[in-house]
């Protein structure tokens, strides 16, 4: 961790959706035929991974990470640079599941902790109902379990500020490129997670600070080394991902994509799975009253017979 530069940013807090999880599928002669030089008791192929939402870049905030794998696997704590525009993520084979540690460590600039995420490696098919496992089977074998995290940074101090902000401009603001539209807000899966006191990963409100604008300048020289553009600057350029997320912010897909399970759409999905889930529980409690109540009814007659005979 970096020593602190400049002051923090007080009563501001910044969140930036990520994924992270693994998935596996089994070895087979046609769709994942198993490479030379595997051992002969693996029977999968896993990946396991942290990224950003619709795959957006997360390096400016997340600069490395470190994963603990089973001690049984050769070199198995591994530490993954960041690099732009790519997840953290290894591939590996194996026949078991095991607990995997993710330590995530943050870019000098926000002189945070780093802190630590724990994720289950599932293998074979998983899932409340045997319709959700039938349908892993279905899909090839492939086994997804992943997570939908919200990265919290309490007041950032200053530097990290400017950059956890140089991409959460409004469209009429800067540039964009490619279209679609993208919404910001929280997803549905529910984190495990550990927090620190100026970074939490857990899900959070965003309350927003001022913004500024950002630009790069564009700076050539001549033969002689003198600058012949010193008044030029080239505006920041806002990426936009398939999905309609733009770099550095915190928006979420509006809608699920192939790959990308995790939008709006499927917020109000859970949403609507947790309204119905509570009329059955009101429904289950009012039966569970009326036969409360005629047990009690019950219970007082016998008394009185009770008393009437003795």
């Amino acid at each position: 961790m970096a020593p602190p530069t400049g002051k923090r940013v007080k009563g501001v807090q910044i969140f930036r959706p990520f994924v992270y999880g693994t998935t596996a599928r089994p070895f087979d002669e046609k769709t994942n035929p198993k490479p030379p030089g595997i051992p002969d008791d693996h029977t999968h192929s896993w990946t396991v991974f942290i990224k950003g939402i619709d795959d957006v870049d997360i390096t400016y905030w997340l600069r490395r990470v470190q994963f603990k794998l089973h001690e049984s696997i050769p070199n198995h704590v591994r530490m993954v640079e960041g690099v732009k525009g790519q997840p953290f993520q290894i591939h590996e084979t194996g026949w078991g599941e095991f607990e995997i540690t993710m330590k995530l460590y943050y870019v000098p600039e926000s002189s945070e902790k780093p802190q630590t995420l724990y994720h289950h490696l599932r293998l074979h098919p998983f899932g409340r109902t045997e319709e959700k496992k039938e349908a892993m089977r279905l899909n090839g074998g492939e086994v997804i379990s992943w997570v939908y995290e919200e990265q919290i940074f309490n007041e950032p101090y200053e530097p990290f500020y400017d950059i956890l902000i140089s991409g959460a401009l409004p469209p009429s603001a800067s540039t964009l490129k490619d279209g679609g539209g993208g919404g910001g807000g929280s997803g549905a899966a529910t984190p495990t997670s550990a927090n620190t006191p100026g970074a939490s990963s857990s899900k959070g409100g965003n309350k927003k600070g001022h913004e500024r604008s950002h630009s790069r300048a564009s700076v050539s020289t001549n033969k002689d080394g003198k600058n012949n553009n010193e008044s030029k600057e080239e505006p920041f350029v806002i990426q936009k991902s398939e999905g309609g997320v733009l770099e550095r912010s915190a928006m979420i897909p509006l809608v699920n994509r192939p790959g990308q399970p995790f939008s709006r759409e499927t917020e109000q999905l859970e949403i609507q799975k947790l309204k119905e889930a509570k009329l059955k529980v009101d429904e289950m409690k009012k039966q569970m009253m009326e036969e409360l109540e005629k047990k009690q009814k019950r219970l007082e007659a016998l008394r009185a017979e009770s008393a009437k005979a003795a």
